[in-house]
């Protein structure tokens, strides 16, 4: 049946209205309870998934729960859970840089619909305290003349200190040797004690150990000063260009239909935007909350550019 000039604009203002969750369908979404998987206890990842669901579950009007599975939650999400909208994803960039690494069973582009960014934290370069460096500056200098000399430590391939220390080797063109570490925390132990020299380490976790002068903080990873840090230089300031940051957000599997993505992806800024801001200050971490096509479009910048670093000829050299 076709509809005339002005019922069809009728119609259309109706679905603006309504917003987001016009168009779900008869049976409306969500009917049940909605699982978010994530990775491990303790990471920002869980923390923010937490944050997240709270401020959800009212809005939603059924409880938004948070599942741990630590790595494989990427491929749960991607390969074994139905696209129907009640389970979803909430990780970082091992999502789509992984796949650039090694051979995995997703695809973070065909098998992933992104729903939007959630948070961002930037990393701070820190150094063991008996390295003679005080600024990026000395860091570079003494890395081109010790080549190979210096390590860095992260907690595996993929992570986010991993990505930041390569693309500073990348930009810096040093040679500085990865120490891989099973998780964050090991891998600050092994500055600490001075397994390794330096670390390019989260940001809510690291700060403690600079106010106590366990490690030096250096600069932060963001492109420009951080209001998390404001008394720390960026990596930007010596490196035009350099920017690292861990960034989280929600995914849903490839086929979800659209409007129910419009529909999480509204609603998870909403309840991002109610968060108190106290909170996610304290936390070392700052609110993104945007679009899908927005997230998509990071995702595949992200990819492009790391991309080239890890094929160069300095990748974990």
């Amino acid at each position: 049946m076709m509809l005339s000039s002005r019922a069809a604009g009728g119609f259309l203002a109706g679905i603006l209205i309504l917003g987001p969750q016009a168009g779900l369908g008869q049976d409306k979404y969500p009917a049940k309870v909605i699982r978010v998987v994530t990775a491990t206890p303790g990471s920002n990842h869980d923390w923010g998934a937490r944050i997240v669901a709270q401020g959800l579950t009212p809005r939603v009007g059924h409880r938004v729960i948070v599942e741990n599975r630590g790595s494989i939650a990427v491929e749960h999400v991607a390969r074994d859970t139905p696209p129907d909208g009640y389970t979803l994803l909430f990780y970082g960039a091992y999502a789509w840089l992984q796949p650039l690494l090694q051979k995995v069973n997703w695809d973070p582009l065909e098998d992933l619909a992104p729903i939007a960014l959630a948070i961002s934290s930037p990393n701070v370069l820190v150094v063991h305290p008996s390295l003679p460096v005080k600024s990026v500056k000395e860091l570079i200098a003494l890395a081109k003349a010790r080549p190979g000399d210096l390590n860095y430590s992260a907690g595996g391939g993929g992570s986010t200190p991993h990505v930041a220390a390569e693309l500073f080797k990348y930009m810096a063109n040093v040679r500085i040797v990865r120490i891989n570490y099973k998780g964050s925390g090991p891998s600050m132990l092994g500055l600490f004690v001075g397994e390794v020299q330096l670390m390019f380490a989260a940001l809510g976790p690291i700060m403690p150990h600079v106010k106590s002068s366990k490690v030096r903080a250096l600069a932060v990873t963001t492109a420009k000063r951080s209001p998390l840090v404001p008394d720390l230089p960026a990596v930007g300031e010596f490196l035009p260009g350099y920017e690292s940051q861990a960034a989280i957000g929600f995914f849903a599997p490839k086929k979800t239909p659209a409007a129910i993505i419009a529909f999480l992806s509204h609603e998870i800024q909403q309840a991002l935007k109610a968060t108190d801001p106290q909170l996610i200050f304290n936390a070392g971490v700052e609110i993104v909350g945007n679009t899908p096509e927005e997230f998509a479009s990071f995702i595949k910048s992200d990819m492009d550019k790391m991309g080239k670093v890890f094929k160069s000829a300095s990748f974990s050299n």
